[in-house]
C-alpha cells in the first residue's frame, strides 16, 4: 500500500517507508493504569507521500532517520486534524 492512499479509518495497512525523522521521546500517562508509557513520532515517507508513524516503547530504540520500515497490519487514525500510522497491539513493526 502507498501512503497517498491511507486515510482515516483504515485498518489491515501494510506499509513499507524511510524514516526521515524521529521526534523527541515523551512520556505519557495511561487513562485506565496508574502506568507511563513512552511515546516518539517518526515521520516515513515512500515516493508517494509522508505520514506521521506512532512509536510506542521498545520501538522507539529500533527506529533510526534513514531506516527502511514495514508495517504490517498497522491503523490510520486522525490525531488533532492529521493522520497517523499506528501498529497497535496487532500489528508489527520491522526494520529492514
Amino acid at each position: 500500500m502507498k501512503i497517498k492512499d491511507l486515510k482515516d479509518g483504515m485498518r489491515r495497512v501494510d506499509v513499507v517507508a524511510k524514516v526521515t525523522e524521529k521526534s523527541e521521546t515523551r512520556e505519557v500517562r495511561s487513562r485506565y493504569k496508574d502506568e507511563t508509557y513512552q511515546v516518539a513520532d517518526a515521520m516515513i515517507s515512500d515516493e508517494t507521500g509522508t505520514v506521521k508513524l506512532v512509536l510506542w516503547n521498545q520501538q522507539i530504540e529500533q527506529v533510526n532517520v534513514d531506516n527502511t520500515v514495514k508495517i504490517e497490519n498497522g491503523y490510520i487514525r486522525s490525531f488533532r486534524g492529521e493522520i497517523q500510522l499506528n501498529v497497535g497491539r496487532y500489528g508489527t513493526l520491522t526494520v529492514e
